[in-house]
């Protein structure tokens, strides 16, 4: 019998966890203050310690900040503690089974965006990267987790966001003001906050 084909969260993992081999510990990231041996480490600590769990993503709302600042000590106790290429072989690894990042349900959820958006920081600080070409399967999951991520920040005017690849399919949250296009993976790395290197039309 043959092997289940790997899903798209795992092909991500993967690659992004053959490039942190490449490049080092030392190279740039789109994440800022971040080089890989910061992100390697983040990665890490998100599959491996449900406790640093809470941290992430909640440094904008009032008393997150406590909680970011424990998940960020986590990583840098483990980025100064451990050889990289052991970082990197968790990275690839995964969670282990009794860890919440394990659950197939929190995974597909949580996973697509964290591996797609932290695969192009890689990529995209390096000289040279070009646009990669997604099935249309691919490209129909960072979509949803577009929109998923685009509520945050939405505010009271509201977005547009609509998709290059499908002109006619567009997703309106709120009051829908802004109108934002461009393909999923950079309507992805547009709702994270990276509009700079997102290559998006917002009008």
């Amino acid at each position: 019998m043959s092997a289940s084909p790997r899903s798209l969260p795992e092909r991500e993992r993967a690659a992004l966890a053959d490039l942190l081999d490449d490049v080092g510990p030392d190279a740039p990231t789109c994440c800022e203050g971040w080089s890989t041996a910061h992100l390697a480490a983040h990665l890490a600590v998100r599959d491996r310690r449900p406790d640093a769990l809470p941290g992430y993503g909640l440094e904008m709302i009032p008393g997150g900040e406590r909680l970011g600042w424990w998940s960020h000590k986590v990583e840098d106790r483990l980025r100064t503690s451990t050889p990289y290429d052991q970082v990197v072989d968790q990275v690839r690894s995964g969670p282990p089974s009794w860890a919440p990042m394990a659950w197939p349900a929190l995974a597909r959820t949580l996973n697509v965006a964290e591996y797609a958006i932290h695969h192009e920081d890689v990529r995209r600080a390096r000289p040279g990267w070009e646009p990669r070409d997604l099935s249309p399967a691919d490209r129909d999951q960072l979509w949803r987790a577009a929109t998923v991520m685009a509520r945050r920040v939405a505010g009271r005017r509201g977005v547009v966001l609509r998709r290059a690849d499908f002109p006619a399919v567009e997703k309106r949250l709120g009051a829908g003001g802004r109108t934002v296009t461009g393909d999923p993976l950079e309507l992805l790395l547009w709702a994270s906050g990276r509009g700079d290197i997102a290559r998006v039309q917002v009008g």
